[in-house]
């Protein structure tokens, strides 16, 4: 099922801390539709918003901390004036340790949600491999956490860490119904935590499936970590493959 497609900043963080629009720029040459943002680098709000619009890029969503605590007018007030419809972020491992740590977890989130919808935004939960430990009971730490987050939190599956956790990611997004909005696409060995990504269809992963599971999800955002190639490169090299084989919609056809 073709979705547009996007990045995720984080994939270029280190380039955009010295050149935020050119990296934005060159995003938007290679024929991304959208980007999420990893921080602003310095930048106002408002000012990274026009740079995204004088580009034609979309924002699909936000990776910014829960908005729950003292510091949630904060990032609430920045996130609304960048314009950001849905903001993901995650758990840290060791809230999965048991169904209790998971739970004060949970209201964190909850808190967050209903922050959010306050001012007109959504929460996505984004996960990394440690959700897909066991608990002691046997249950998986995953399930426990859906089973109590607000229904209106949205998922953000990021199938590589699924994959690292000996998971089946395209069973997961399957599973997840209309919650999952947002799959992180990467590839790799995922073998390690430790391991350099690759572009997407040049590793481990079967792609073409996951992103066939499920139609409730609405964006395809590449994200590689780090690489041990030119990030640049291996952007376009993803962007080419996903539009290359039918699997995501961009604004440049792929070359034949």
């Amino acid at each position: 099922m073709k979705r547009p497609i996007a990045v995720q900043l984080w994939s270029v963080y280190a380039l955009a801390e010295e050149d935020f629009p050119g990296v934005l720029r060159q995003i938007s040459e290679i024929g991304y539709l959208a980007v999420e943002t990893f921080g602003l680098h310095g930048l106002k709000p408002a000012v990274v918003r026009r740079m995204l619009d004088d580009l034609g890029l979309g924002l699909c969503s936000a990776h910014a901390p829960f908005p729950a605590g003292p510091e949630a007018e904060r990032i609430l007030d920045e996130q609304s004036e960048l314009g950001a419809p849905v903001l993901a972020w995650s758990l840290e491992p060791e809230e999965f340790a048991t169904e209790d740590s998971i739970a004060r977890g949970v209201e964190r989130v909850n808190i967050a949600a209903a922050n959010a919808r306050g001012r007109g935004m959504r929460i996505a939960y984004h996960n990394h491999s440690a959700e897909f430990t066991q608990l002691a009971d046997g249950r998986r730490a995953y399930d426990v956490l859906l089973d109590q987050l607000d229904p209106g939190v949205l998922v953000e599956l990021d199938m590589y860490w699924v994959q690292l956790a000996g998971v089946d990611p395209a069973a997961v997004v399957r599973d997840l119904g209309e919650r999952v909005r947002f799959l992180h696409v990467k590839d790799g060995p995922a073998k390690s935590s430790e391991d350099a990504m690759v572009a997407v269809g040049q590793g481990s992963l079967d792609i073409p499936a996951v992103l066939a599971a499920n139609p409730a999800v609405e964006w395809h955002i590449v994200e590689l970590d780090r690489c041990d190639t030119d990030i640049m490169l291996a952007l376009r090299d993803s962007y080419d493959y996903l539009i290359g084989n039918g699997l995501s919609t961009g604004t440049r056809a792929a070359p034949h």
